[in-house]
């Protein structure tokens, strides 16, 4: 095994055993791998490392993530192996086989938990057959503002009572899988206009206002959630001078104390531009953990960012900047975490295929639908997918084609040169067959409204369909996962189920 040098910048003192295996233990940690562990990483779980977190970049097929997974928990049984796994298209494990689950914003429409425990089984289900036992989801957000830039078809919906019991149904039924289920972004995201993967996030609401957004985390720990993920967002009202992750008032004062949870509190991923830029990550590290946090994600392939925030953390404790109290303690529940759900199951059984497909259409027909039209040309506006959460670009017109194979389209993912030289392109394609407009979060992107109207101004008798939230369409698929964009063109071409 290769030795990567990593000197702290203060005291060079070896700090006891224990203490540094404590130190590992608050640390999650993202690689570039699919076939091999890399050696830095394989000192890292040598040392006592608490987590790693699987993106797209690890991922081939079934067989390779377990054999990937089996070949951590080699180096150390009690190693947590997590993913982002949400279902609507935000989630890494395509390619895997990963269940057909349409977003938490489509279970909120058809408000069925039974049916969002079932979508959850599935998802959960798949992560045991695959060696991963803890699930950065659900999404306990809410949705309130259509500015909003990240949040959006990920939550449930803007009813902190619908939200509490699907969030009750999702991590129930994760946990049944000897799954950890993880509620985020606490205290909630919903309330911003800034991404904070893009700058730095700010709920400007005053306290009483915010007291809806804590009710889903409430029902969350009251349902027995293992895991919270802090939110990369100011809250004026209650700490204007630190984001939540590193905010002791927050994760201490109102998350400990106030709402009595004693899981493990995650920091969502430190290199995010909310603190990378403002504190850089190895400060956010220290922070976060003095503040309360029990594990810091570095989400990054490049582990010496990994190293960097270790270092940072030694360097603390070494020179009494971060109390070894406050480490020893988040250690501690990072291992009653890993005795729980670090060892995947040794058998799975299957899960129901069908609940997916069900929550979509449901969600789908929800509202009426118009009639059916055959050999249309589909126009599908959409924004390119966010590097973060993954959705994998999938496209309406390839959904309809496969229900209706006479449909010819246009996708556009971005601003034209010239509109309106691409709008009378789009219609002279279409001719005179039906023509299908779907947009993505046109009020986010004006770009897609313009070309939009444009073509609705030319051919009033279009179908509009929103594959966002909603924004006035005929349809809406609520989310841009294949299965939500598969029960559109079900209900576009007039097939599939009534």
């Amino acid at each position: 095994m290769s030795h990567v040098e990593h000197v702290p910048l203060g005291s060079t003192t070896a700090l006891p055993a224990d203490l540094d295996e404590a130190a590992h233990r608050c640390l999650v940690a993202g690689f570039d791998g699919v076939t091999s562990v890399p050696d830095t990483l394989k000192e890292l779980i040598d040392r006592g490392l608490g987590g790693v977190i699987l993106f797209t970049r690890n991922i081939r097929d079934a067989r390779q993530v377990r054999r990937l997974t089996d070949e951590l928990r080699a180096l150390r049984p009690d190693l947590v192996v997590a993913i982002d796994n949400e279902g609507g298209g935000i989630g890494h494990l395509v390619a895997a086989g990963a269940p057909d689950v349409p977003g938490s914003y489509a279970l909120g429409v058809v408000d069925d938990p039974n049916l969002t425990a079932r979508c959850a089984d599935a998802l959960a289900a798949h992560l045991a057959g695959l060696g991963i036992t803890a699930s950065y989801a659900p999404v306990a957000d809410l949705q309130h503002r259509p500015d909003n830039p990240i949040v959006r078809t990920r939550s449930f919906g803007a009813d902190p009572e619908l939200a509490a019991r699907h969030l009750r149904a999702w991590i129930t039924a994760t946990e049944a899988r000897s799954i950890a289920s993880c509620a985020k972004h606490f205290p909630g995201h919903g309330g911003t206009v800034t991404d904070s993967h893009h700058g730095l996030a700010v709920d400007p609401r005053p306290y009483d206002e915010l007291r809806a957004d804590l009710e889903p985390f409430r029902a969350a720990i009251d349902a027995g959630v293992p895991m919270l993920m802090s939110a990369h967002v100011v809250f004026p009202a209650l700490d204007p001078g630190r984001p939540a992750t590193l905010s002791r008032r927050v994760l201490g004062d109102l998350l400990r104390h106030d709402l009595g949870f004693d899981g493990v509190l995650v920091s969502d991923a430190l290199e995010m531009k909310a603190i990378a830029d403002q504190y850089g990550e190895a400060a956010g590290a220290r922070i976060a953990l003095a503040a309360g946090a029990d594990q810091v994600i570095v989400a990054v392939g490049d582990l010496n960012v990994t190293l960097d925030c270790r270092d940072a953390v030694l360097d603390a404790l070494r020179t009494g900047v971060l109390a070894q109290e406050r480490i020893l303690e988040s250690a501690a529940r990072v291992r009653r975490l890993a005795e729980r759900y670090a060892t995947p199951a040794s058998t799975v059984a299957g899960w129901d295929e069908g609940a997916g497909p069900e929550a979509a259409r449901r969600a789908v027909r929800s509202r009426g639908v118009p009639p059916a039209v055959r050999g249309a040309h589909v126009v599908d506006l959409f924004p390119p997918p966010h590097p973060a959460l993954n959705w994998g670009g999938e496209d309406l017109l390839t959904e309809i084609r496969a229900v209706d194979p006479t449909s010819t389209g246009t996708a556009v993912t971005g601003d034209a040169a010239d509109p309106a030289e691409l709008v009378d392109g789009i219609l002279r394609r279409c001719g005179s067959a039906p023509l299908v407009v779907a947009t993505c979060d046109a009020g986010l992107h004006p770009w897609q409204a313009r070309l939009r109207d444009a073509l609705l101004a030319r051919r009033p008798d279009a179908v509009r369909v929103d594959t966002g939230l909603p924004e006035g369409g005929a349809l809406c698929s609520y989310g841009r996962g294949r299965v939500n964009l598969r029960a559109v063109a079900e209900v576009v071409a007039g097939v599939g189920a009534g």
